[in-house]
């Protein structure tokens, strides 16, 4: 049975939050920043970070672990209806390599494979993907890997060191306390022999100065989280002493430490350089969401400002197989609370865990890209067309608000489905009109700023698509400026054009 995050302690809170209780007193935002932060922009703070389990393989991928490792429940078995650990099918279109597994064929009749994490192209893939859509920093899971998945889990991390480096992402290692037995010495000797060695990448995450790594799972009110509380400080203690920016992955209600938090616990909170509470299972619509932000993110933020700790709460999709995501708004909020809070960071919880519905990775659009009679629903389960990368694009647009790239808006600027229709300029990101799409642009003059906030981003246009009639030229530089190139009709690639256009797009004149 594969380890999983999901915890429901948080029921009380949730009753308040559909009875529109208030436990405590919201504080106005101002208040969350009269106190200086701790910490400059680094790596995580500033950044959006996403957590990336990379934890899928299939028999025949060459993994050690040799199973269907988080997709079955009988790992020896293909995943199918009755063997089965995923509860979102995601979209493989862009893998070279894909398993057969035991479902039905699509709807549209293709068979029904699956990606494995341990396929280097497919983490090229999803750091693409991350490069893509605004994803600075990826935070590795890394389990007990003292067992039989020790062996899978230390050629993940360096697949992800390839993959970072390549396409220009952080990472860092965060280790999972789950069900850790000698948790207290093996994770030191873990990073001292195994995962030290990355922060020489200079893509490994660095915060102050410092390489950062996170614990996941410390005064859990689990019982597979039942570490003392000298021990966890002595954890936390002892990574600050090797140098590093130490985050800490606690429970949603570590301020007052209570529901899901042991009490007493405090003191090991207040450690970490960084706190990011956990979210998934908290929240289910845009109500839960404001009740959070009335009543947990300010005044988490409030504490972590009065004692210098950076604060970087969570972001969910929500549970696309129970039908939490209402098309992007129950993310959208959460993006527009903690962007107003003056969070030092977001974490998007989870980039690839289709386990649980939370992935943001690419996922099937209609019931035409999921197996027969399985019963997963798709992106657009509740009559909302989305593109298999929507929530790609809304963690884009969501982090150039919390940017200041944009305006602050309650409004969500995301289009479910990119608009790809005749009624103006398309710009996009690859070449022969492939990859991310800007929105259709009408004609008058963009600058920089104003093609960011329509979704083309500053040196990122490969191709364009110009109406009949429209002339669009095409400037190098900020306020039209530069190196200039006109187009007159459709150009699939602009590494054609000379000089190169590819990837120079600054600011342009539509007429």
């Amino acid at each position: 049975m594969p380890l999983t995050r999901r915890t429901f302690l948080a029921a009380s809170a949730a009753t308040a939050a559909a009875a529109g209780t208030t436990i405590g007193t919201a504080l106005p935002s101002s208040a969350t920043t009269a106190t200086p932060v701790a910490s400059g922009p680094g790596d995580v703070v500033g950044k959006i970070t996403v957590g990336y389990q990379g934890w899928f393989a299939c028999i025949g991928d060459g993994a050690p672990i040799n199973s269907w490792w988080h997709y079955s429940r009988n790992a020896g078995q293909p995943p199918s209806p009755t063997n089965t650990t995923i509860v979102s099918w995601p979209d493989v279109r862009e893998y070279t390599a894909t398993y057969q597994t035991a479902y039905a064929n699509l709807g549209n009749g293709q068979p029904a494979k699956l990606f494995s994490s341990y396929d280097q192209q497919t983490v090229n893939t999803h750091f693409q993907w991350m490069q893509q859509n605004g994803c600075d920093t990826a935070a590795l899971q890394r389990f007990n890997p003292t067992g039989g998945e020790g062996p899978t889990r230390d050629a993940m991390a360096a697949k992800v060191r390839q993959a970072a480096e390549q396409y220009g992402r952080k990472f860092y290692i965060m280790y999972d306390a789950t069900d850790w037995t000698n948790m207290q010495s093996e994770m030191k000797t873990d990073w001292t022999n195994k995962m030290k060695a990355y922060t020489s990448s200079p893509a490994y995450a660095k915060q102050n100065g410092k390489p950062v790594v996170c614990i996941w799972g410390f005064g859990f009110n689990e019982a597979n989280k039942a570490f003392p509380a000298s021990a966890c400080l002595d954890v936390i203690n002892w990574f600050k002493g090797q140098g590093c920016y130490v985050i800490g992955g606690v429970p949603t209600h570590w301020l007052p430490g209570n529901e899901d938090s042991r009490p007493g616990y405090l003191e090991v909170y207040h450690a970490f350089n960084m706190i990011s509470p956990w979210m998934v299972g908290r929240i289910q619509d845009v109500a839960g969401a404001d009740h959070y932000y009335n009543n947990v993110n300010q005044q988490d933020q409030a504490d972590c400002n009065a004692h210098g700790i950076d604060y970087q709460p969570c972001v969910i999709p929500g549970d696309l197989q129970s039908g939490h995501r209402a098309h992007g708004e129950l993310m959208w909020r959460q993006f527009y609370n903690l962007t107003r809070v003056g969070v030092q960071g977001m974490y998007i919880s989870m980039f690839d865990e289709y386990n649980e519905g939370n992935q943001i990775a690419k996922t099937a659009e209609t019931q035409a890209w999921i197996p027969n009679g399985s019963g997963i629903r798709a992106l657009d389960e509740d009559g909302t067309a989305c593109s298999s990368d929507y929530y790609l694009r809304l963690t884009n647009d969501g982090g150039r608000m919390f940017k200041g790239q944009i305006p602050l808006t309650a409004t969500r600027p995301t289009q479910p489905m990119p608009n790809q229709g005749s009624g103006g300029v398309i710009f996009y990101q690859h070449i022969d009109y492939g990859g991310t799409a800007g929105q259709a642009l009408a004609k008058g003059n963009y600058t920089r700023a104003q093609l960011a906030a329509a979704g083309v981003q500053d040196n990122w246009a490969s191709s364009v698509k110009v109406p009949a009639g429209w002339t669009v030229t095409i400037y190098a530089e900020d306020n039209f400026t530069g190196q200039t190139w006109t187009r007159t009709a459709d150009t699939a690639n602009f590494v054609a054009l000379s000089p190169n256009a590819n990837d120079q797009l600054t600011s342009c004149r539509i007429s």
